[in-house]
């Protein structure tokens, strides 16, 4: 058998606790199909009724019948979450970061994913680029949805040049065979000055448009540049002047399309407005911000989740919190230090230093906080008045895991600069609360 699906965590209010799986079981067949991999086991237990072939830890096989008249998930999480290897990147695209990383960054890194079944699982973004047609057609039978995926541009010559991948424009062709199919999309556009930007992105965004409503929503990403890029496609970054013609061509489109189909369908990363230096859009520009794990309205959401907690803050207006200090990036040290003097208005004996610091890691034109690494932070906060509480956002962090991505550790920044460390989530609540401890 190819592939054996070995159980790692059994949920204990779900139907495998029910019928007794544990870890270390391997579920064999569903329905007497072998699993080519996740999607298989995902497509066979979404019936109300089917046969589970599991090989217990002791060797010994079952077959046990599942009733789903509530349509439940079936409860495990498998050592291998895909039942299968991954699969890598076959392109070479002109703006990848993975090719802009420093020689001392954790392997993990170094490893470049393209697989579909981790967008449905995880939210990735991929290009769509090594499906051959009878992957396409499984996808379709087995209706996996959402899919997250990067388009950068829908012109065929251009998207092979960009992705240097002679396979690379088709995505069109594949996209509206999904469409047809009744799969869900989310585009994503890592826009590259003088590349596939102008025209193309005008071409690239009514292509999209026309396969409304399956393709949701549409985020469009500036293209992020390392100091490493020796010998990589010669790629110029978006200042002031550029962002603000972006913002500009990008909200034409938002507002005929809220006329034409009822959504602006298309939204800008925050980065386009701070670099620009305008307003960012109010909350409801996002609508359901589909797209805030691309760093789509983040700040909307932080302003009015600060906000609402601002309106019930009572119970802290006399408190005397522990003095403390934030390390942000370049692109949020604004942001922070506004919502920081907002609560000081609540309390004014919060006391608490905002530091901006600078990605010497990856090169000082990378000015997202998540990007951010411990060694700068250490190297940059040393002899600082950080306070009994250093406070850093999560998305510095490897997931579950509190490693930053030049592999330095929590523990490590903590022991340098002698402060404790408060991880916060992207959170209004979490923020006012990480401040008022």
């Amino acid at each position: 058998m190819k592939n054996k699906a070995v159980v790692k965590l059994v949920d204990p209010d779900s139907i495998a606790s029910d019928c007794g799986i544990e870890p270390g079981d391997a579920i064999l067949r569903v329905n007497g199909n072998e699993l080519k991999d996740i999607l298989d086991f995902k497509y066979y237990t979404s019936d109300d009724y089917y046969v589970v072939e599991v090989e217990k830890k002791n060797g010994t096989v079952e077959e046990i019948e599942i009733y789903n008249d509530y349509y439940e998930q079936f409860g495990v999480v498998f050592e291998n979450q895909l039942i299968d290897t991954p699969r890598e990147c076959r392109n070479k695209c002109i703006f990848c970061f993975m090719d802009q990383l420093p020689p001392n960054v954790r392997d993990t890194m170094h490893f470049k994913d393209d697989d579909v079944r981790l967008s449905f699982l995880a939210g990735n973004y991929v290009t769509l680029t090594n499906l051959n047609d009878d992957d396409i057609d499984r996808l379709c039978r087995l209706k996996v949805s959402p899919i997250n995926v990067s388009v950068h541009v829908t012109d065929p010559e251009r998207r092979c040049m960009m992705l240097h991948n002679r396979f690379a424009g088709r995505v069109l062709d594949i996209m509206k065979k999904f469409a047809d199919s009744g799969i869900i999309m989310n585009a994503q556009i890592v826009l590259c000055k003088g590349i596939n930007d102008g025209e193309y992105l005008k071409k690239t965004v009514y292509d999209l448009k026309a396969m409304y409503p399956a393709v949701r929503s549409v985020s469009i990403v500036p293209v992020g540049l390392s100091k490493y890029r020796d010998g990589l496609f010669e790629l110029e970054g978006f200042d002031k002047d550029s962002s603000l013609e972006v913002i500009n061509q990008v909200t034409g489109y938002q507002k005929e399309f809220a006329g034409d189909i009822g959504t602006s369908l298309v939204y800008l990363a925050d980065e386009f407005y701070i670099q620009a230096q305008v307003p960012i859009p109010p909350y409801e520009h996002y609508e359901d911000f589909p797209q805030i794990e691309n760093g789509v309205g983040l700040v909307a959401v932080l302003d009015r989740e600060i906000a609402n907690e601002l309106e019930f803050a009572d119970e802290f207006k006399d408190k005397i919190p522990a003095k403390k200090s934030i390390a942000t990036s370049y692109i949020a040290y604004d942001f922070i230090c506004g919502y920081v003097d907002k609560i000081k208005s609540i309390n004014p004996n919060l006391d608490c230093n905002v530091y901006r610091i600078k990605n010497d890691f990856f090169g000082e034109k990378i000015t997202v906080t998540g990007l951010l690494c411990g060694r700068d932070i250490i190297n940059q906060l040393k002899g600082k008045s950080l306070g009994e509480y250093l406070i850093l956002s999560e998305s510095m962090f490897k997931d579950d895991c509190d490693i930053f991505l030049d592999d330095t550790t929590l523990g490590e920044v903590e022991a340098a600069l002698g402060v404790k460390i408060i991880k916060t989530d992207n959170s209004g609540m979490d923020f006012v609360n990480s401040l008022m401890q």
